[in-house]
């Protein structure tokens, strides 16, 4: 009996600690710890530079539900836990941001922490965003304030026990939540530092390129090897994993959507082109790509072209040329742009071809980005059908031998 009370005063002394520490870190979450300025250097108004900030942010893509209202919300994100939508940035006063001012606007975006004290869930990615300098912050406010206020009420997040409980994430910012501001890395360049900024505070590449743990914290050990989101795999584009880009290449991918040799954009990652990296500027580009090559300017690693080993006689072959063959040429020189040559593209390097089965489920559609649109064949194949023509287009463009079965294929539908 002595024992179980001195276990449960132990425990409730360790309670009192963690929730004392928990309360403290969650006030100091809100105190600047960088300098006011970032390290792009832009030019205009407050309001043109937030509307440059904006897009490098990529707001667009998140809060804007295609055929629908800029900025204005209720993008659904489909999480493990449950379902999370995405808030409305428009002035309107009782739907949006009208009213904010710029210390709640600042505490929202760096610190995860909404108007009146409410905690945010890191999808939206205030982890991430902690490291913008307040003065782009106060940009980014701007430019959305001189926008039309659109009153759009955003549908009540669905997500599981314990997850639904908002009041945890105090425990769980004491654990994962970074220093708010930022600050420039003494031991790099400038291009490195404005490459750095965009990759990691604005453009939070890693929330979807870096693996997460059991509490959906990103794992900084492992930043941007390579994840799942939101159904896609996010490859690795750490320097290792970019180790057959040229620079040019990587410019042209993240100006374009499409680089030769390596394939096109597609899914969330078409979207980020177009309202994110297609939008910056040759210089600040330039950074992000010296910056994710580690400034590696020499040639690169020359990439082995998989030979096929597809059987020609098979049920995925005959569906490739019905379906395929006349934008995806087997012979790259037939192809009618290089967009359909799929020699080294991910997507067919990939054993468990997790995008080529999400394309063949829902296609690319025009008018979300950059690049030739891709038609869908989730209705018109069976799940059989795509599990057949997947096998067959990883064994002929990546030299693979996949055994992908009908149930693989059916997955990308839930």
């Amino acid at each position: 009996m002595r024992t179980v009370k001195i276990l449960l005063i132990v425990a409730a002394v360790a309670l009192l600690g963690g929730g004392s520490y928990a309360r403290h870190h969650d006030s100091q979450s809100l105190v600047d710890q960088g300098a006011a300025d970032g390290p792009l250097l832009l030019r205009g108004s407050q309001v043109q530079r937030g509307r440059y900030l904006t897009a490098a942010a990529d707001c667009m893509a998140c809060h804007t539900v295609p055929g629908g209202n800029d900025y204005a919300g209720g993008v659904a994100f489909e999480l493990p836990f449950g379902t999370i939508y995405s808030s409305n940035l428009t002035a309107d006063p009782e739907t949006g941001l009208g009213g904010w001012t710029d210390d709640e606007f600042v505490a929202a975006v760096r610190s995860g922490r909404a108007r009146g004290g409410q905690h945010l869930y890191p999808a939206h990615p205030y982890t991430s965003y902690a490291g913008m300098a307040r003065n782009d912050v106060l940009a980014i406010k701007a430019y959305l304030d001189s926008l039309p206020p659109i009153k759009n009420v955003i549908p009540a997040n669905t997500l599981s026990f314990p997850y639904s409980q908002r009041g945890l994430m105090v425990f769980w910012n004491a654990l994962y939540q970074p220093a708010a501001g930022y600050t420039a890395d003494g031991t790099h360049d400038a291009d490195w530092n404005r490459g750095a900024y965009l990759a990691n505070a604005l453009g939070h590449c890693g929330e979807c390129h870096t693996p997460r743990n059991g509490a959906y914290a990103l794992k900084s050990a492992q930043a941007l090897s390579g994840s799942i989101a939101q159904g896609w795999k996010a490859y690795d584009i750490t320097a290792s994993g970019l180790s057959h880009w040229t620079v040019a290449d990587l410019d042209a991918y993240l100006a374009t959507g499409h680089a030769p040799g390596h394939g096109s954009a597609a899914g969330p990652m078409k979207a980020v082109v177009a309202f994110d990296t297609a939008q910056l500027t040759v210089a600040d580009r330039q950074a992000l790509v010296h910056y994710l090559l580690a400034g590696r300017t020499a040639d690169p690693v020359a990439a082995i072209v998989p030979r096929s080993v597809a059987d020609p006689a098979s049920t995925g072959a005959a569906l490739y040329a019905g379906a395929c063959s006349g934008c995806h040429d087997l012979a790259p020189s037939a192809v009618a742009t290089d967009y359909g040559d799929l020699t080294g593209a991910s997507t067919v390097l990939d054993p468990r071809g997790t995008n080529l089965l999400r394309l063949l489920v829902e296609g690319s559609p025009p008018g979300v980005g950059t690049g030739t649109p891709m038609p869908s064949f989730g209705v018109s194949y069976s799940a059989v059908e795509r599990a057949a023509l997947a096998n067959y287009v990883l064994a002929q463009w990546g030299g693979l031998k996949p055994t992908l079965t009908a149930n693989d294929a059916q997955a990308p539908l839930h």
